[in-house]
C-alpha cells in the first residue's frame, strides 16, 4: 500500500470496512509509522477510526488531546455521531456518521489534528453534516 499523504485528505481516507481492507490499511500504518486512519461502512452509516498506536514515535499534544475531546463532544451533542463515539488519547472513533463523504471529511480532519492541525477539525465541527 502506499503511504498516505500526511495529513492525509478527505478523498484519500481508506475504506476498510472488510477485515481484509482493515488489516491492510492497519498494517501498512505501522509498518511506515504513520497514524492510522480509515472510514468503515455499518449499514447505512459509517465510522471513523484514527490510530496513533501505529506511530510509536508521534506524541499526541495535550492541548491536541483536549481539542479532539470537544470536538467528538460536540459531535455528539448536536447528534452526527452517536453517543458511545470517543476520543482517547491516541485513538478516536465517531460512530454512526450520515455519509461516507461526511465520514471522509470527519476522518481527514482528525487525521490533520493529530498531526496538530486543529483548523480542518475546527470547521468540520462547526459545519453542520
Amino acid at each position: 500500500m502506499e503511504p498516505l499523504p500526511i495529513p492525509c485528505p478527505a478523498g484519500l481516507i481508506p475504506d476498510a470496512t472488510d477485515a481484509e481492507a482493515f488489516d491492510a490499511v492497519y498494517r501498512a500504518a505501522r509498518e511506515q509509522r504513520v497514524v492510522f486512519v480509515a472510514i468503515e461502512h455499518h449499514g447505512l452509516r459509517w465510522m471513523v477510526k484514527v490510530d496513533a498506536l501505529t506511530a510509536p514515535q508521534h506524541n499526541v499534544d495535550a492541548a491536541v488531546y483536549e481539542a479532539v475531546r470537544e470536538a467528538v463532544a460536540r459531535l455528539v451533542d448536536t447528534r452526527q455521531v452517536r453517543s458511545d463515539s470517543f476520543a482517547d488519547p491516541v485513538y478516536c472513533v465517531l460512530q454512526d456518521v450520515d455519509s461516507a463523504l461526511r465520514a471522509r471529511e470527519l476522518a481527514a480532519a482528525l487525521h490533520a489534528a493529530f498531526y496538530g492541525d486543529l483548523g480542518p477539525l475546527n470547521r468540520a465541527v462547526s459545519r453542520p453534516s
